[in-house]
C-alpha cells in the first residue's frame, strides 16, 4: 500500500512540475516571418538569443529564388499573423502588389535597399543581391534596422547580433579574396542568372547563362549554341547548381569536353545560423578546384 501510494503521489508531482513549466514557457511577444531562405538564415542571427521573437520562413525550402513564387492561402495567413515581412526587394517578390493590397498596415522590411543593381543586356535588373557576401552584409544591416524600428526594445541586440555576424561575412569575403587572387582562369558559364553579383566581387567573367528560368530546360539551339561556344572559347568548366538538375549541363560538358562543378546561390540548406556562411566556404573550394 504504501508503495502505490508513493507511485501515485510521484506521478502527481510529474504531472504538476510539467504543466507549471508550460505555464511558465514565455509567449511569442514578436513575430518576424521572412519571404524565402536566404533571408531566414539572416533574421536567425539577428534575432539570435532573444526569446520571445519567433522567425518564420514562408516558402520554406520547397522553392529555390522566387521568381514565379505563387502565393498560397496558407502564405497569406503566415504573413498576416507576422509583426514585420522581411522581403528581399529587388524585384524578387513579384507577389508584393498582391500581399500590400491585402494587408496595407503590414511593416515590410526591403533588406535590398541603397543596393545598386545589376543589369542584364535588356534592361532587366537582377534581384540575386545576397549571393555577392557584400550585399548580403548590406542586407543584414537593413534587415536589423528594419527589426530595431519595429521592435525598439530589442534594438542593442538586433545592432550588436548584426554587427557580430557582419565581421564574421567580412573575413569570408576576405579570404575568399585573398585565395582566388592568383587565379588566372576567370571564364566560366552558369545556369542560372544567380551569379553577377558574386561574380562581380570575385573578379569572376560570366560568358553565358544557358538558362534564364532555371526551373525550365534550355532548347536544343541554345544547347547547340552552348556546346559551339565551349569549344571554340576553351572554357574549361560549367557550373550548375544544386537546387537544379544538372542533365544539360552534363550534356554540354560531354559534347564540349568542359567539365560540370556547382556553385551554390543559398536559397536553400541547413536551417542553421551559419548556413550562408557556409555554402560559401563550399563555393570557394569548388572554384579552386574548377579554375587551378
Amino acid at each position: 500500500m504504501k508503495k502505490l501510494t508513493a507511485v501515485v503521489l510521484a506521478a502527481v508531482i510529474f504531472f504538476c512540475t510539467a504543466g507549471c513549466a508550460h505555464r511558465t514557457e514565455k509567449p511569442i511577444r514578436f513575430r518576424v516571418v521572412t519571404s524565402f531562405y536566404p533571408l531566414y538564415i539572416m533574421a536567425l542571427n539577428i534575432t539570435d538569443g532573444v526569446s520571445d521573437v519567433q522567425v518564420d520562413n514562408m516558402a520554406g525550402q520547397q522553392a529555390g529564388c522566387l521568381h514565379d513564387y505563387q502565393l498560397r492561402s496558407q502564405d497569406m495567413k503566415n504573413i498576416e499573423q507576422a509583426d514585420v515581412f522581411v522581403i528581399n526587394g529587388a524585384g524578387m517578390e513579384n507577389f508584393m502588389d498582391k500581399v500590400t493590397a491585402q494587408l496595407p498596415k503590414l511593416r515590410v522590411i526591403d533588406s535590398s535597399k541603397g543596393i545598386t543593381l545589376a543589369k542584364d543586356e535588356s534592361g532587366e535588373e537582377n534581384p540575386h543581391t545576397w549571393v555577392s557576401i557584400t550585399n548580403a552584409i548590406r542586407q543584414v544591416s537593413n534587415i536589423a534596422e528594419g527589426l530595431a524600428e519595429a521592435d525598439p526594445a530589442n534594438t542593442a541586440v538586433y545592432r550588436k547580433n548584426a554587427e557580430e555576424y557582419e565581421a564574421k561575412l567580412s573575413l569570408l569575403r576576405k579570404k575568399m579574396h585573398e585565395e582566388l587572387s592568383s587565379i588566372s582562369n576567370r571564364d566560366i558559364i552558369t545556369f542560372h542568372e544567380a551569379f553577377p553579383y558574386f561574380a562581380e566581387e570575385f573578379g569572376l567573367n560570366i560568358v553565358r547563362v544557358v538558362n534564364r528560368e532555371p526551373d525550365s530546360q534550355p532548347s536544343a539551339r541554345e544547347l547547340a549554341e552552348t556546346i559551339r561556344l565551349v569549344r571554340a572559347s576553351g572554357i574549361k568548366t560549367i557550373f550548375a547548381e544544386p537546387q537544379y538538375p544538372e542533365s544539360a549541363a552534363n550534356i554540354i560538358a560531354k559534347e564540349s569536353g568542359a567539365a560540370v562543378y556547382s556553385l551554390d546561390p543559398a536559397v536553400t540548406g541547413e536551417n542553421k545560423k551559419d548556413a550562408y556562411l557556409t555554402a560559401m566556404e563550399n563555393n570557394l573550394t569548388v572554384l579552386k578546384k574548377a579554375l587551378k
